[in-house]
């Protein structure tokens, strides 16, 4: 847990049995975590210094230093210092790190795209072999902040359905808004409809459609990957990286076209259920929504009012108007007036 601070594992196993006693000295640590004295010691001294333990007879922080006739290190006792005041610094550390890792990430790929000597990968990209389609994908899954759009057919391949299960989780998680239409031979696959009843459950919104003419996920409206069809070749799996392009948004297009023909599918007690034509009604929590909506409160205000997140909110919102068969919110609260909604 601690790793993730920049604590190493010697120092999380010192810090972690210091939060299970008062205070305590390198010898009774030694005990408790396998390691020797003197490295227990070392990582003592190491924790004082970075003012994530304090000397337990000193009042700021300090370490006892052998005088002749006071304690020494070996017998010094440690306690540790408050950690919301303590690791503070160490995550917002982490925290820069990251951003500017993010950075450096974006100005590397923008740079990548637009070099002269790469003017055709900048658009598409191949990858080849099971372990890097597999790999690619997940990139895309798990580097998405705003949005999936995924098309899902057949039988998995490069990247089994179990595989999948953890980014997909992942995304959900940091509040990604994850749509996906599925060809209805996806769900005949052994416990699929129950994976996809769990990730419903947790935010994955599902439509069904007869058929689909490709698989792919979009990541962002900035990437996507679509498999290349190499079985009947006898190949290894191949897939297309897409980046931004006329042929991304045509990608795009095609998604949200196929997203609003599509019929909604909806957590059932064994799985999903394709909704009928009479049930295409808001749900209680959408209709919450729609009221605040109606009285002109803005979707961040709504967020807040209901205790939901702005996405959730944006999400109801979006199947409101595919219900409706509104472009425009105006539209849509005369629709919700004319059906009786509200």
């Amino acid at each position: 847990m601690l790793q993730a601070l920049g604590l190493g594992p010697a120092e999380e196993a010192i810090y972690t049995a210091l939060l299970a006693r008062p205070a305590a000295s390198a010898p009774e640590l030694v005990r408790q975590t396998g390691l020797t004295e003197a490295e227990a010691t070392r990582v003592l001294l190491d924790l004082a210094a970075r003012g994530l333990v304090v000397s337990a007879a000193g009042a700021g922080g300090g370490v006892a230093e052998p005088d002749g006739g006071g304690p020494g290190p070996h017998t010094a006792r440690y306690r540790l210092a408050p950690p919301s005041v303590a690791l503070a610094p160490f995550l917002v550390e982490q925290r820069n790190a990251l951003h500017r890792a993010e950075t450096a990430l974006s100005m590397l790929s923008e740079q990548y795209r637009t070099t002269a000597g790469h003017s055709a990968g900048s658009v598409v990209e191949p990858v080849v072999g099971v372990e890097q389609v597999a790999h690619r994908f997940h990139q895309l899954q798990r580097g998405a902040q705003r949005e999936l759009l995924v098309f899902l057919i057949g039988r998995p391949i490069a990247v089994p359905r179990e595989d999948t299960d953890a980014s997909e989780s992942s995304a959900l998680e940091r509040g990604v808004d994850f749509r996906v239409v599925a060809a209805r031979d996806y769900l005949d696959g052994p416990e699929v409809a129950s994976d996809m009843r769990a990730a419903m459950t947790a935010g994955l919104q599902l439509r069904l459609v007869d058929s689909l003419p490709l698989k792919m996920v979009v990541a962002d409206r900035e990437r996507a990957m679509v498999p290349l069809d190499t079985a009947d070749a006898g190949g290894e799996p191949g897939a297309i990286v897409v980046y931004r392009s006329g042929l991304l948004t045509a990608l795009v297009h095609l998604f949200e076209k196929e997203w609003v023909q599509a019929r909604p599918l909806y957590p059932a007690t064994t799985g999903v259920r394709v909704e009928p034509v009479g049930e295409r009604r808001p749900t209680e929590g959408e209709l919450e929504v729609l009221a605040l909506l109606l009285a002109g409160i803005s979707d961040r205000r709504a967020a807040s009012q209901l205790g939901l997140s702005i996405r959730t909110v944006e999400r109801r919102t979006r199947r409101l108007m595919d219900l409706a068969g509104a472009d425009s919110r105006l539209q849509l609260g005369w629709h919700a007036a004319r059906a009786g909604w509200l």
